[in-house]
């Protein structure tokens, strides 16, 4: 695939910067994920062109609060080097695959990114979403070999 453009890069990092500001504000990162991917905010970063594109990590955090009545606090707490590269892969795996994120959270949860980021956050992006993929077919088809 040829390289993801420099906005899309952008917005790859602003997505992985609203996780680690999650962290940082004390949320529970799996219940904050699942939020965010199932949530009307992540849709309209799904769209073309969103305003919310380009609002900052702190005021998508703000909208999305807004919008799920109130993020749960506390619970279960990632890295900061985990939530941003769980939230930059999802950013790029809408771009490389057009998948919307809903699809994506349903492929790889936050448990199955959390529990693959060890293995697979020195790999390209492309090849980390690739490998989550087949993780998440071969959990389908019941031949799961590998794992993260």
């Amino acid at each position: 695939m040829e390289t993801l453009a420099l906005e899309k890069r952008q917005l790859c990092d602003i997505q992985g910067r609203l996780f680690e500001l999650a962290l940082k504000n004390g949320l529970d990162c799996p219940g904050f994920i699942a939020s965010f991917m199932n949530s009307r905010t992540a849709a309209a970063l799904d769209d073309v062109y969103d305003r919310l594109q380009w609002a900052g990590e702190e005021y998508i955090l703000d909208e999305l609060n807004d919008e799920v009545k109130g993020l749960k606090k506390a619970g279960s707490a990632y890295t900061l080097e985990e939530m941003y590269w769980i939230g930059y892969t999802y950013r790029y795996w809408h771009y490389y695959t057009g998948e919307y994120s809903r699809e994506i959270y349903k492929i790889a949860d936050a448990e199955t990114m959390q529990e693959c980021w060890l293995g697979f956050h020195t790999l390209d992006v492309e090849m980390a979403i690739d490998d989550l993929k087949e993780i998440y077919k071969q959990k389908q088809d019941g031949s799961c070999l590998r794992s993260c």
